[in-house]
């Protein structure tokens, strides 16, 4: 909040100045050439290959790369301004994490708009009557081609007991609550929202919601970035 009590601007764009996502030079990303590729691992859903490149400077460098399906998450808010976070088991962290409703894209040709519809059925029991592209992430670009889409989904609906989706596994226990938005973002803030993707879902709906909502995308905004493979044909 300004000094007035009033939420800040969103930053001004000056005119002419670089668009630090697009200014590259063309085809410099062909100066990494692959001269080999085997894949060591397949597994339900990731794959790791390794990979022989040369760097433009003649040197070959051998990189380990883990091929995801991609992912989705919601940004699930009420009337009240109030979040959806669910508390997920998550077996590498040996832990639990606050988390946003989100799953993979594993259903061959399913828009990733209806895979986030079905995951927050299915991991929050609601339905949202708006859809909006929140923000676009490659979460771990070091070493996986993951792509995660963030959705902004609002004018919620309780789905009707006998119409819940039944979990399993991890998904058995998530105890879906609402936070309100600004003490969520204070809670990432704090370090006890850990999890990346609801870090950046966030913060990102802070900032579109002080704005204005100017900086929304259509639900079915491009995005070049997904993955084309899924983990399985189907579920």
């Amino acid at each position: 909040m300004t000094a007035s009590g009033q939420p800040p601007a969103a930053p001004s764009e000056e005119a002419g100045a670089p668009d630090i996502a697009t200014d590259r030079t063309a085809g410099e990303d062909e100066r990494f050439q692959v001269v080999e590729s085997r894949e060591v691992y397949r597994g339900r859903v990731i794959t790791l290959r390794v990979d022989r490149v040369q760097m433009p400077d003649g040197r070959v460098a051998v990189r380990e790369v883990v091929e995801h399906p991609g992912a989705v998450a919601v940004v699930a808010l009420d009337e009240a301004d109030r979040v959806v976070l669910i508390r997920q088991y998550r077996h590498p962290t040996r832990g639990y994490l606050l988390e946003l409703p989100a799953g993979l894209l594993d259903v061959s040709g399913e828009p990733a708009a209806d895979t986030a519809r079905r995951e927050l059925f299915e991991e929050a029991a609601l339905r949202a009557a708006t859809w909006h592209t929140l923000i676009d992430l490659r979460t771990s670009p070091g070493m996986s081609d993951e792509a995660v889409r963030v959705f902004l989904a609002r004018d919620l609906a309780e789905v009707p007991e006998p119409e819940r989706y039944a979990g399993q596994d991890e998904e058995t226990d998530l105890g879906p609550h609402r936070v309100p938005l600004d003490e969520a973002v204070r809670a990432a803030l704090d370090g006890r929202v850990e999890n990346s993707i609801a870090v950046a879902g966030l913060l990102a709906a802070a900032y579109v919601r002080d704005g204005g909502w100017a900086r929304l995308r259509p639900a079915d905004a491009p995005w070049p970035a997904r993955p084309a493979r899924p983990s399985r044909p189907g579920r």
